[in-house]
């Protein structure tokens, strides 16, 4: 690589707090210092083959139709809630909710011309009448959420009968990361999923879905393969604020990165979660 590894890692997280380490996405905790590195994160992780995949499945799965009301919950950047916009036309609502007016704020900056509304709000109040929607899609939220089960019973609140609602998140216990000593790499982890409540969320979503009283349709799955680049910001906050909660040393840490930098140049390197996706209707 042109630039070491090391310095392009810092490059991708100038300004991100010392004190709050690895960038939070908890949506109980909507402050976020490092907006700009979130967006960027979150642009990186849509631009994946496989989170392209997996939403164009869930689309299809949710088959929402023209004229219907269809929402985002934790809509982020506002991209699929343009999508949902697409599919339910001039007639029908697309609708984006999230509790952070900054991100909102990014979502309805991109989405200016197109007809959609993004509404703060929370996952466990959700701003909108009983049985008023049609679809819902959510992904990756529930692994940052400290109560899925009450998140769950307000979609099944606002959903009318016959409605349809997608869940899909991932499964950190399934990820896969290489090269790197393992000991190290689970520190890292660990680091990494500081924020987030729930890690092994994506085998709870059938259940979070039958426990709210609605009838599992489909269910699909996808081994996200994460490039490289995708990986940097994460990575380096994590390593740097491993080093300095005492988890890994200095030493450990210039190692990994040598060896994270030896297999991009290499070729031999394999970062990977699967994320699953569960389909179900109101009855």
């Amino acid at each position: 690589m042109s630039i070491p590894l090391f310095d392009r890692m810092r490059e991708h997280t100038d300004g991100v707090s010392d004190q709050r380490g690895v960038p939070s996405f908890h949506i109980d905790q909507v402050d976020h210092p490092e907006q700009d590195l979130i967006v960027r994160i979150l642009d990186d992780q849509a631009a994946l083959p496989g989170v392209v995949r997996m939403r164009e499945w869930a689309r299809a799965a949710l088959a929402v139709r023209p004229g219907e009301t269809a929402l985002d919950l934790g809509s982020g950047t506002g991209t699929e809630v343009v999508e949902l916009a697409a599919l339910v036309g001039e007639a029908g609502r697309a609708i984006g909710i999230d509790p952070n007016p900054a991100m909102l704020a990014v979502a309805r900056e991109r989405a200016m011309n197109v007809k959609a509304e993004f509404i703060e709000g929370s996952a466990y109040d959700l701003p909108l009448p009983d049985a008023s929607v049609d679809a819902v899609r959510c992904e990756r939220v529930y692994q940052h959420l400290d109560d899925p089960a009450k998140a769950t019973a307000e979609i099944a609140r606002v959903l009318r009968p016959g409605g349809r609602v997608v869940l899909i998140d991932s499964d950190w216990s399934t990820a896969i990361f290489h090269p790197g000593d393992p000991e190290v790499i689970a520190a890292l982890q660990q680091r990494m999923e500081a924020n987030s409540p729930n890690r092994n969320s994506g085998r709870h979503l059938r259940g979070r879905l039958v426990q709210a009283g609605l009838l599992i349709d489909d269910i699909g799955s996808e081994a996200v393969i994460w490039e490289l680049e995708s990986m940097l910001a994460m990575w380096a906050v994590a390593s740097e604020r491993a080093v300095a909660d005492g988890m890994i040393t200095p030493a450990q840490r210039d190692r990994i990165l040598a060896d994270i930098e030896h297999g991009a140049e290499t070729g031999d390197h394999h970062f990977s979660v699967t994320m699953f996706a569960v389909v179900a209707h109101k009855p």
